[in-house]
């Protein structure tokens, strides 16, 4: 019988495999059915030229915010963010909890095309209102049992535990409600993401004299094999870069501990901090595009809180991102095209324990694949920070494939970067 597709004529990346080259890739009944060099293309109904692009495994974004409405301006539609940007599944951080996790099953995962999981908020609150209310995740907002229960009784869904390192948190509640987040990833056996970074506010009193950078080393002094460290390249305080602009010896020992490092772009990143950590030999395992509504024209939903402008939240900026143009500025920061693929495609599938179905394209398994263009020419990138950085290979989505199902990478949201 034909195929039902060809995509033909394009660079096939798949580090799983061990593939890098010009190959055909066929698409039968939904799923893979062959990646060889010259297929021919009278054995296809369909044929996608996709010559001159990359052909990779459905990508995967390991920091997705898609709990859409529950959790306020921060929270964007899970298809716009998954398939309509080119990527083919999602990983929201933290949007549901174990209270609110029914609902995001039925009212985000069900409906979407794209694939999405979750790592289940440590705390009661989640996500709600894009985490506005810092006294809402304190110590006695967490409940162990229920979280380690819905985890486990949620295994398709929950692949993960969220979490917040951050010095706002230190300064009210010391570390407690890491210990409590360390000690629900040990009894779900699941890993412990790390938000590092400021998130809140000092308060206006209690133990403010805080060092931020106490904070990374006796966080990692919790955390398990496995466990994953983010936003090591943030502008705010309490992240791998401390206040000499050194990265913290920890970090190389976490690493050697098997701990994980994802980027978690977000309205946070810093070139200058990327530098320092990649030239420290800091290179992460995952992306993580942090995409939200604080750096995005999202309206207001009506009747939700003006005490908290965008303006006034430390997650706003004003330069767009998303998981491939993460792609893009970490290339532009030094690394390989070859070493950034397994970061949004073999490497997350690892983190979900899902490698035999997600971020590869070996036969039989769903067909899940994103077709990026791969260009050539002069751009300048920018963080929210104001730094510029020059860019001479541009990685932008053109569409994808979910379960076979052609669509194009449309989205609204999806950034526009200047030629130098």
């Amino acid at each position: 019988m034909p195929y039902d597709m060809l995509l033909s004529g394009g660079r096939v990346i798949d580090p799983a495999q061990g593939i890098d080259g010009a190959y055909d890739v066929a698409i039968q009944d939904g799923r893979v059915a062959a990646v060889r060099a010259n297929l021919p293309r009278s054995d296809a109904q369909a044929v996608l030229d996709v010559s001159g692009k990359l052909v990779l495994p459905g990508l995967i974004d390991t920091h997705a915010h898609v709990y859409q409405y529950v959790t306020g301006r921060f929270g964007l539609n899970a298809d716009m963010v998954g398939i309509h940007s080119g990527v083919t599944a999602l990983i929201d951080q933290g949007g549901p909890s174990c209270m609110t996790l029914p609902g995001f099953r039925q009212f985000i995962v069900e409906p979407a095309q794209s694939r999405v999981y979750a790592f289940l908020s440590a705390y009661l609150v989640g996500g709600l209102e894009g985490h506005a209310y810092p006294s809402l995740y304190r110590p006695d907002c967490v409940d162990v049992e229920a979280t380690v229960r819905a985890a486990k009784e949620n295994a398709d869904l929950v692949k993960g535990i969220k979490a917040h390192a951050e010095l706002g948190g230190f300064a009210r509640w010391g570390i407690e409600v890491m210990q409590l987040a360390a000690r629900i990833g040990q009894e779900a056996d699941l890993p412990v993401y790390i938000h590092f970074g400021q998130l809140w506010p000092l308060p206006d009193t209690g133990a403010n004299d805080v060092d931020a950078d106490a904070i990374l080393p006796q966080v990692v002094e919790l955390l398990k094999p496995g466990d994953v460290l983010a936003h090591p390249f943030t502008r705010h305080p309490g992240g791998f870069v401390d206040k000499r602009g050194r990265v913290h010896p920890i970090v190389r020992e976490a690493l050697a501990r098997g701990l994980w490092v994802d980027v978690g772009h977000g309205s946070h990143f810093s070139f200058k901090m990327a530098r320092i950590a990649l030239d420290a030999g800091i290179v992460p395992h995952t992306l993580g595009a942090d995409m939200h509504g604080y750096n995005t024209s999202v309206p207001k939903p009506t009747g939700t809180p003006d005490a908290h402008p965008d303006k006034e939240h430390m997650f706003f900026g004003q330069t767009r991102f998303s998981l491939v143009s993460t792609m893009t500025t970490l290339m532009a920061c030094g690394l390989t095209l070859e070493q950034v693929v397994p970061m949004a495609t073999s490497n997350p599938a690892r983190m979900l324990r899902l490698e035999n179905e997600l971020g590869t394209l070996k036969p039989g398994v769903v067909a899940d694949v994103s077709v990026l263009h791969d260009e050539r020419g002069r751009w300048v990138l920018r963080d929210n920070e104001g730094t510029q950085v020059s860019a001479s290979r541009m990685l932008r989505p053109a569409f994808c494939l979910r379960a076979g199902q052609r669509v194009d990478a449309d989205a609204p949201i999806l950034p526009r970067v200047e030629a130098a």
